[in-house]
């Protein structure tokens, strides 16, 4: 054995010895089922246990309280980085059962893990971890970096680190997101996000109308100025209508749209004051998404002049697209392959065909898709998506990963989580069910640990062959046009002095008389939407 095999064979014994240990912080974080920018004991978990792993951690990095950024170095050497996401999406409720059943105690539209991001995490943590206790076990040198990854449902963290310079200075980037097979990902990356909060402002109402139009004093009966509610359906109803000038009619973009509270509800004869819409598309290049903003922004200057309003906008991500890199997708499928797809035992099997009983399905003696057990070759994975995309179009779908990947040569892997087999064509079986699968270790911890081991073999092979690195960074140079700051190589979009939109009005758990419930307080009976009409 030579001495990068052991060093290499004493990361996958890490991760053998320390399996369950790391499989319990996985269901942990899963547990807690926080929503974006809301992540505080996810966080906290982290941070309490990368510092005794003997990291130095800094708490809400790039102004995010649920950030933060943690390193380890020992002598000169490359600096090598990874991240974890935690947040949950709300809607997603479930315990894991092979049931429909939300969690007892709070409303059931209260936030669940659906990827999930408590495996993705994990996995990227216990990359980080072992590649450490290999490094120092066998004096290599170098510096990891794992970074906290809040609010990635709306690509909320990353481009904020990026503007703030945390990305500054690595040498190489190893991500990974759960996914229905085991592969890597070669030249079509994720493109473009972009969300913003459109704000509506009443902000002297009084001004609508005349006062003295009324010859007595009946401040009630005066025509009331629109205000912001009517702004906001305006805005609302105005994009629709005009989709078609944003986007061009080919490819796949998507645009969609979310409202905001104002906590106004209980004056029903004043003008609302205060109104908030989120628009949020994805594209595959900047320029639509440039053209789709042109768009929204005017429509929100005529609603609110309509309305006698005011229309603000506050940013709450811009994403670039992903830029690949050969040498990397060639050095973690290698490793992939050395590590071998994940295999599922009884007790994952069997949850799975009490879901499909349980929802009038003949029950599969293998009810998880092919793709989870076997390796997938990154040209395999290439073809499949290119089939379905026009020659041009060079990007699809979005995901915030992509702001690494201009600051240095990154790979994103993709290893398996459970997916049921439809038993039919066109079958969908309900989120419920796959967000159940997504908090069992018997069916998440195969592929989450398949994504450990392949993660922490490519971070210790970049860490301990200079020549493969070197060559992922030549064409890292090659692909930006020198590099950082190089004639190809596009620049974080958000400004570096812009605040982190935590402070906005994110769904989260709160604590009142009544105890801890969900922002949507928790009803005696069903969801609380009353009487049905």
């Amino acid at each position: 054995m030579t001495e990068h095999d052991s060093l290499r064979q004493h990361a996958l014994d890490w991760i053998a010895a320390n399996q369950q240990r790391m499989s319990d912080f996985n269901a942990q974080i899963w547990g807690f089922a926080e929503p974006a920018w809301r992540e505080y004991r996810s966080a906290r978990a982290y941070i309490d246990l990368l510092r005794a792993e003997g990291f130095e951690v800094e708490e809400g990095s790039g102004g995010m309280p649920t950030a933060f950024a943690a390193r380890w170095s020992q002598g000169e050497g490359p600096v090598l980085a990874s991240f974890s996401e935690y947040d949950a999406v709300p809607g997603n409720s479930q315990q894991v059962v092979p049931y429909k059943a939300p969690r007892e105690g709070l409303h059931p539209y209260a936030a669940g893990h659906t990827d999930p991001h408590s495996m993705l995490g994990t996995a990227a943590l216990t990359a980080v971890l072992a590649a450490k206790a290999a490094m120092q076990a066998k004096g290599t040198a170098g510096t990891l970096k794992l970074f906290g990854e809040p609010a990635e449902k709306v690509c909320g963290s990353k481009p904020f680190h990026a503007a703030r310079g945390y990305f500054h200075g690595l040498d190489a980037a190893v991500v990974w997101h759960p996914w229905p097979s085991n592969t890597v990902t070669g030249e079509t990356h994720f493109g473009a996000y972009w969300s913003a909060i459109i704000s509506f402002e009443a902000e002297a109402p009084e001004r609508w109308v005349d006062p003295q139009l009324m010859p007595i004093d009946a401040s009630h009966a005066i025509a009331r100025c629109p205000g912001a509610l009517d702004a906001m359906c305006l805005m609302y109803t105005m994009t629709k209508y005009t989709k078609e000038a944003m986007f061009p009619h080919a490819g796949s973009w998507t645009l969609n749209e979310f409202v905001l509270g104002d906590a106004g509800a209980t004056s029903d004869n004043l003008t609302p004051r205060f109104s908030q819409i989120q628009y949020s598309w994805r594209s595959s290049s900047l320029e639509i998404q440039e053209q789709i903003w042109r768009v929204l922004a005017n429509n929100a200057r005529q609603a609110a002049a309509t309305t006698g309003c005011r229309a603000f906008v506050r940013w709450v991500t811009k994403t670039r697209v992903g830029l690949p890199n050969t040498v990397m997708t060639d050095l973690t499928w290698a490793n992939l392959q050395a590590v071998g797809a994940p295999s599922y035992s009884e007790e994952a099997l069997e949850f799975g065909r009490a879901i499909q009983r349980n929802l009038g399905v003949e029950p599969m003696e293998n009810p998880f898709i092919d793709g989870v057990t076997k390796l997938t070759s990154p040209a395999e994975n290439e073809a499949a998506l290119r089939s379905g995309l026009p020659p041009w179009q060079k990007h699809l779908s979005a995901d915030d990963y992509v702001e690494y990947s201009w600051h240095a040569p990154t790979v994103r892997l993709l290893a398996a989580r459970p997916r049921l087999r439809p038993p039919s064509r066109g079958y969908a079986y309900p989120a419920w069910a796959y967000n159940a699968l997504g908090g069992l270790p018997a069916a998440v911890d195969p592929g989450m640990f398949t994504a450990a081991q392949t993660m922490a073999l490519t971070l210790l092979d970049l860490a301990g062959n200079p020549d493969v690195l070197a060559a992922a960074q030549a064409e890292f140079r090659e692909r930006t046009g020198g590099g950082v700051g190089g004639s190809r190589w596009v620049g974080p979009l958000l400004p570096a002095d812009l605040d982190p939109p935590v402070d906005l009005r994110w769904p989260e758990y709160v604590r009142t008389e009544r105890g801890e419930e969900w922002c949507f307080p928790t009803p005696h009976q069903g969801t609380g939407a009353g009487e049905p009409l």
